[in-house]
């Protein structure tokens, strides 16, 4: 072979940025042709692209988004409306959800268009994104900056009391975002209407708080549709000026994230339900719920851990949901969600409706973010051609993936009818975009993999406080109360006594002694080897934090008395 590309040192800051971009095979670089005709395009909206749209640059919308966003692809305004005249007149409030119009500048086939399937998505590490489209157009021309006019794909709604959506209506619009917020700030205005946030955007706060209204109304449907909403910890890497982790902490989600997130749930089912109606083809985010098998093996993990909660031969949403509530106050909870979540199928792109079984949606797409998702730019390309009176015929472009089989060789969705020669580009089409939101996802835990095992190897021989997170017959997985970082705890490092695993209670149990390891076991370990190469961090047990008393190499840990409670609740 030869040296095609020298990157650099292996401590160069961002260098593992580089190796994750080529050893997931992520495209990081735009063609010639590509960077040539981003440049043609214009610095602003111009007169002749404001034809046809609805004007509401007098609408008060605005994007809100994280502080480290670049790209907005979303601006939101919700106002009291009613529904009806007279004594049927029923209450309730438009919401309007504004999505940037990237399909207006991202022609079908073209240069910039091609490199975008081939990509499919944005990839975020980091302190650094390799976006789907050029900056030109995913900072510029395509994000709703605020205070300039920007071309949109307008979502508006009438939404009743109750949360469902009585109304609903697509159309090209031209707005101006008339302030970018961030969540932080929402969430401090919508929690003291007097505070200093709310003095500063005096004039948004109506707004604000009719947002927060119909947020409210929008959980009640989705608690009667019985959608699973996870116990989770999300965490977010604070990088210095090098590219070295400074400190890992948890990212809250506050109320200004959960009513963006509901905002955007609900434009999403309309669009689905747009497509839908008119019988065309199109790409629905499809998420099924458990196999038979991982059916059968969840309710045995149930039972192991003494839930007595039944799942019906066909469990429905709502099931799983009751399990997360009954489970949310418990020390193992985000590990029994974790079990939950794995035992569904993983959420992918398909021309097929199958419905989604997480949200419990029967139909779901995603329309939200067609600057850093392709599927959502040929639901909107979908969409106008319905608005025309057309029909959007799609065009195999890029390195295209045949959809995906599952075990027994069954194609990733529920037809079992010949596709026609325009479904199956759609179905190659969802195959492509799954497979590179997947390719996305692992490179990002790559890096961040490689960024913990680099900041955890200034930390070794110091000790830790930490949680069991997993079980498995080879060790424990413990992760840091502090870092948020997780290791293994090998079953060698665990003393004298010799440990079988079961799976079904996902506990290693002392053959002599029946000393027991399971989630949620608290223990104080010491970090022990660093393998960077690998990203593998390992630690040793160094403290029974229940007894609080050392634990010498060849001593017999004791499992936490908390662990014995875990059993029988």
């Amino acid at each position: 072979g030869r040296v095609k590309e020298v990157l650099g040192e292996i401590d160069d800051p961002g260098m593992e940025i580089e190796i994750a971009v080529r050893k997931y095979s992520v495209p990081h670089e735009f063609s010639d042709a590509c960077i040539a005709l981003a440049r043609t395009l214009p610095d602003k909206v111009r007169p002749q692209d404001k034809k046809h749209r609805v004007d509401l640059t007098d609408v008060a919308l605005v994007t809100i988004d994280g502080e480290d966003a670049r790209d907005f692809d979303d601006a939101v305004y919700c106002e009291p409306a009613t529904m009806g005249r007279g004594k049927s007149a029923v209450k309730g409030w438009r919401l309007l959800v504004a999505i940037a119009d990237v399909s207006h500048y991202v022609e079908n086939g073209s240069a910039i268009d091609i490199d975008a399937y081939d990509r499919a998505t944005s990839v975020y590490f980091p302190r650094r994104v390799i976006p789907m489209l050029p900056e030109k157009l995913s900072n510029g021309l395509c994000s709703l900056n605020p205070e300039v006019e920007r071309l949109t794909l307008a979502c508006d709604m009438v939404v009743d009391t109750e949360g469902k959506v009585q109304a609903f209506q697509f159309y090209p619009a031209i707005i101006r975002s008339h302030a970018r917020l961030t969540y932080t700030e929402v969430a401090a205005v919508l929690s003291n209407t007097r505070g200093p946030e709310a003095q500063r955007r005096a004039d948004l706060v109506p707004h604000l708080l009719h947002l927060h209204e119909v947020y409210r109304a929008l959980l009640k449907q989705r608690a009667k549709r019985g959608a699973v909403d996870f116990e989770s910890t999300e965490t977010q890497i604070i990088c210095d000026d090098n590219g070295r982790i400074e400190k890992i902490v948890p990212r809250t989600r506050n109320e200004a994230h959960r009513l963006i997130e509901e905002a955007m749930l609900a434009a999403n089912v309309c669009a689905a339900e747009f497509i839908a109606a008119a019988e065309h083809p199109g790409l629905y985010r499809v998420h099924e719920g458990p196999t038979p098998e991982k059916r059968l093996a969840l309710q045995n993990q149930l039972k192991a851990l003494g839930l007595g909660m039944h799942l019906s031969d066909d469990p429905k949403p709502g099931e799983i949901q009751a399990i997360a509530q009954a489970t949310a106050g418990r020390p193992d909870a985000v590990q029994i969600h974790m079990m939950l979540l794995r035992s569904m199928q993983q959420a992918i792109y398909t021309a097929t409706n199958a419905g989604h079984f997480g949200l419990a949606f029967e139909a779901y797409t995603h329309f939200t973010s067609p600057i850093r998702r392709y599927p959502d730019l040929l639901v909107h390309r979908v969409i106008k051609a319905l608005l025309g009176g057309r029909r959007y015929h799609l065009v195999a472009s890029g390195k295209t993936r045949k959809p995906e089989l599952r075990k027994g060789g069954k194609v990733a969705h529920r037809s079992a009818k010949p596709l026609s020669q325009e479904m199956e580009l759609w179905e190659a089409a969802g195959g492509h975009c799954s497979a590179n939101e997947r390719r996305a996802d692992e490179a990002s835990r790559d890096v961040e993999a490689w960024l913990k095992c680099r900041y955890m190897r200034e930390h070794l021989g110091e000790e830790f406080s930490g949680t069991v997170s997993s079980v498995a017959g080879f060790g424990l997985f413990v992760t840091l109360d502090a870092m948020y970082v997780e290791g293994l705890v090998h079953i060698t490092e665990l003393g004298g006594e010799y440990y079988r695993f079961d799976e079904l209670r996902q506990e290693l149990r002392g053959e002599r002694t029946g000393i027991r390891y399971v989630v949620g076991t608290r223990v104080r370990v010491q970090v022990s080897r660093v393998d960077l190469d690998g990203r593998k961090i390992d630690f040793r047990i160094v403290r029974d934090v229940e007894l609080d008393r050392p634990l010498a190499r060849g001593d017999k840990p004791r499992g936490a008395s908390a662990t014995e409670e875990l059993g029988a609740v």
